[in-house]
């Protein structure tokens, strides 16, 4: 009764709310009838451009951008002051001619500081007018000093795009209005439930009693309907429908309605073979929903247990929809990840190729980017094991048996009396003919002879988790077409897999049909040698019947080419490919094991550790640039390149240091500003003021290992140009408005300007002391290369900067502290904040710093220069 009482509370305030709300006048905002008020936001080197066209229905005001010289954003602004009512949906129409970058809509205060936002990543743009609603819910707040992120006033709004694929493009916007709307309920009313017809005591109304112990019923199996009255007009994201056993309905329709007179079908099912289906319907809102259901698989009734409407969260993304199905699902059906436990991956592949592999600590390899991924189960003695029913150990090699170092990553697993492992190996021509292999090997642990099923899940999953989200989302992957080609090649959109051992049965399926491990767990597979899905969510299985007798080992490999899927076929069926992926370890070691330790064998593991690391620098490396990662951080940072730098060159590793050095410096921008960070669609051009400093000592660095003054030389035209631009840094703050400001403006004298360089300002920028170090290390490289090249007027001249900076510098520090009264370095001018990063406490030996209060502190980077 109180749950009753509760529910007809809920919904009498929100039709109360509904009714009051609905007076309010929407607002428009901007009929773009001109481009007064809008202004520029952009990055260097983007390329604007804004205008006012005839629309189909009034103007709209185009906006065109040119991101062909690197990665970068262009956005238009403009002041639109408006105090936010409870809840509120801003809406606009939109059409574009662009490739998919990224959409940014931002809400922006007063100061400008702080900054909400809505983000479309990889933004398909509707190439016809299409309404984009923003609704209070789908705002996050984005960056911003305040503490208090509830966003109650806006100041100005922003249409921005950002690069994800770069190129350039044209957007039209047209009537941007603002709605107040009621509060969201946090519950609504049972809606009112009716059938077409109904079997005594199965009566309809039992779909939503929260119960699956009864169900309602049809009278036959053959075009029933089911009819949703949510009583009032209400959001959901989905359907979660739960059919009677052996009364599923094969095939079905979603309709939604406004009066429960015209119909809009949102959903349609075909072939499914589910007792349970999961329907995603982002941001529906109806005041019905009609289930029109064609045929049932049981021929004489259709039936229905349960039908749960999913809240938004649960299906604002693929991710948050897979995350609900994975909850609503046995453990194991999906990827550990999707029931919310954290996953641990490493990654393989070739040196310097633009594609990599991931496997995971339980054995699922993603063989691509953002694509899918191969999945091993196995079915022994009537159980199904996959990663949620075994005891998983990973290791570098077979089952970390030796001492010795491998790069193989392996997981192994134990299966009854049955041993199984995954290794992961690539060979070939980076960017060429590299290939991905995967091993499976199998051991019977028995005195018997052993029979079982292998099954290898080809699925829309990566192995880079959902949480991994920087650049590119982890967690869904896509698959919009699966072909058997033959009993060894599967074909996967434009990628190819291939299987050594004949598989004895294939079968493809879609994400509406069936749940794939509910079928192979009751002895069933997809029922088709091919599947189609334009959303991306097919699925394939190959089926392995496999035989072992007592202690019998045995082993196959599968294959998925990176670039040429032609010349892999032919190197597989000339023999020739395995033998190179067999000895992809022992090259891994010719590259790493020239290093020798002096330590006892117990120290083994570390010693490897180092080693594994290298290598794993050289399989992130793309083409010539080093990266900090083969996903979200799939990018080429100088901070980043020269510290890896400086460690490969420490272990003897020098040719690809030298690349990567010829392949960025000609990145530097014309005034002599060094990129932070380059990726495939060119230098990043946000001022992050440590990277010039960065450049000079990767330079210096290479030469202080290899004595190669012709290499020095030839550098030394970026050397002069970071230096120039580290001059006019410099030059901002050693006005008189800093010399004579106040004690925060004072401590700012003679730095760099602020950036956002240091991770912990991305907020927003500030001093950051980690770019002054690397300021005064690259001036001092910078004076140390010119005297190596004999160059003696700028040796001159860089030292004198150089000891006015450093002066500069430890009074800042010296006055930073004071201000802030701490007696450890400061990260930052503004905050007096303690980072271990870029500062830490220790006895000074620098005689420059024997003024600063006690205890004597000095920068982790003063010892090393």
């Amino acid at each position: 009764m109180n749950d009753f009482i509760r529910r007809i509370s809920a919904f009498s305030t929100g039709l109360l709310l509904a009714t009051t709300i609905s007076n309010a006048q929407i607002k428009t905002l901007d009929q773009f009838e001109n481009k007064d008020g809008w202004t520029f936001t952009k990055s260097d080197g983007v390329n604007l451009n804004l205008s006012v066209e005839k629309g189909a229905t009034g103007n709209a005001i185009r906006f065109d951008y040119d991101f062909t010289n690197g990665t970068s954003y262009g956005g238009i602004q403009k002041l639109f002051p408006i105090d936010l009512p409870e809840n509120y949906e801003f809406s606009s129409y939109l059409k574009a001619d662009s490739p998919a970058n990224n959409l940014e809509i931002k809400f922006l205060d007063r100061t400008g500081d702080n900054v909400w936002w809505v983000r479309f990543p990889n933004y398909d743009f509707p190439k016809e007018w299409k309404k984009i609603r923003i609704k209070k819910r789908h705002i996050r707040f984005a960056w911003g000093p305040t503490s208090d992120r509830n966003l109650k006033r806006i100041d100005r709004i922003e249409f921005t795009v950002s690069s994800f694929v770069g190129g350039k493009g044209t957007l039209w916007v047209k009537d941007l209005q603002f709605e107040p709307l009621p509060p969201e309920l946090s519950s609504y009313p049972r809606p009112t439930v009716t059938a077409s017809s109904a079997v005594s005591q199965h009566e309809p109304s039992l779909i939503v009693d929260d119960s699956r112990a009864m169900f309602w019923q049809s009278t036959n199996g053959t075009d029933q309907s089911v009819l949703f009255d949510f009583n009032v007009r209400r959001e959901f994201g989905g359907l979660q429908i739960c059919w009677q056993k052996d009364h599923y309905a094969k095939s079905f329709e979603v309709q939604l309605s406004e009066d429960g007179r015209n119909w809009q079908k949102v959903y349609s099912v075909w072939s499914n073979r589910a007792d349970v289906s999961f329907i995603r319907l982002p941001e529906a809102e109806a005041r019905y929903l009609k289930l029109n259901l064609k045929e049932s698989n049981g021929d004489t009734a259709f039936g229905i247990e349960d039908v749960k409407f999913l809240n938004l969260t649960n299906s604002e993304t693929r991710n948050d929809f897979l995350i609900y199905c994975a909850k609503n699902s046995p453990v194991g059906d999906y990827p550990r990840y999707f029931s919310e436990e954290a996953s641990f991956w490493t990654v393989n592949g070739v040196s310097g190729d633009t594609q990599k592999a991931l496997i995971d600590e339980d054995g699922m390899v993603e063989v691509d980017p953002t694509r899918f991924s191969v999945e091993p189960m196995v079915k022994l003695g009537g159980r199904l094991y996959n990663w949620s029913n075994v005891k998983a150990v990973q290791s570098m090699g077979p089952a970390g048996e030796s001492n010795r170092f491998e790069f193989v990553p392996t997981v192994t697993w134990r299966c009854g009396d049955l041993k199984f492992m995954t290794e992961v190996m690539s060979a070939g021509k980076a960017n060429v003919n590299s290939v991905l292999g995967i091993r499976y090997s199998f051991e019977n642990l028995s005195a018997q002879p052993m029979d079982f099923e292998f099954y290898l899940l080809i699925r829309p999953f990566q192995v880079n988790p959902y949480y991994q989200f920087l650049n590119s989302p982890g967690g869904a992957g896509k698959i919009q077409a699966i072909n058997e080609a033959d009993s060894w090649k599967v074909i996967v959109d434009d990628k190819v897999i291939l299987s050594q051992k004949k598989f004895d049965a294939f079968g493809a399926g879609t994400f509406d049909e069936a749940n794939v491990v509910d079928l192979l767990r009751t002895g069933s597979m997809p029922p088709r040698p091919t599947a189609t899905d334009e959303g991306g969510m097919v699925h394939g299985v190959m089926k392995y019947s496999m035989r072992l007798d007592p202690r019998q080992h045995t082993s196959f490999f599968v294959l998925v080419p990176f670039h040429d899927k032609e010349s892999v076929e032919r190197e597989l069926a000339a023999g020739t490919l395995l033998d190179g992926l067999e000895k992809a370890s022992e090259s891994w070691n010719a590259k790493v094991n020239h290093i020798q330790f002096n330590l006892p064998r117990s120290a083994d593991r570390i010693v490897n550790t180092y080693k594994a690391n290298l290598a794993y620098i050289l399989v992130d490396r793309v083409n010539a640039g080093f990266q900090p990662g083969s996903r979200s951080y799939a990018r080429s940072w100088i901070r980043d390149g020269a510290l890896i730098s400086s460690a490969l060159l420490k272990s003897g590793i020098v040719r690809e240091v030298r690349d990567f050095i010829d392949w960025y410096a000609p990145y530097q921008f014309d005034n002599g500003k060094v990129p932070c960070v380059v990726d495939w669609r060119g230098p990043d051009p946000v001022p992050e003021n440590d990277s010039c400093g960065e450049l000079i000592f990767l330079i210096r660095e290479y030469f202080n290992f290899t004595h190669d003054t012709a290499f020095l030389r030839s550098k030394n035209k970026y050397v002069l140009k970071a230096v120039a631009y580290l001059e006019s840094l410099i030059a901002q703050r050693s006005t008189d408005a800093y010399k004579n400001g106040d004690a925060t403006a004072r401590a700012c004298y003679g730095l760099v300007p602020m950036s956002i360089s240091h991770e912990g300002y991305s907020a927003k920028p500030m001093h950051s002391y980690w770019d002054d170090f690397f300021t005064l290390k690259g001036l001092k490289d910078a004076a140390e290369i010119e005297r190596v090249l004999g160059e003696t007027e700028q040796y001159q001249r860089i030292s004198k900067i150089r000891d006015t900076f450093r002066t500069n510098l430890y009074y800042s520090l010296r006055l930073a502290m004071k201000n802030k009264n701490i007696n450890y370095l400061p990260g930052c001018v503004e905050l007096g904040d303690f980072d271990v990063t870029s500062t830490t406490i220790a006895l000074s030996p620098c005689n420059e710093l024997n003024n600063l209060p006690k205890p004597q502190i000095y920068n982790t980077f003063d010892r090393y220069y």
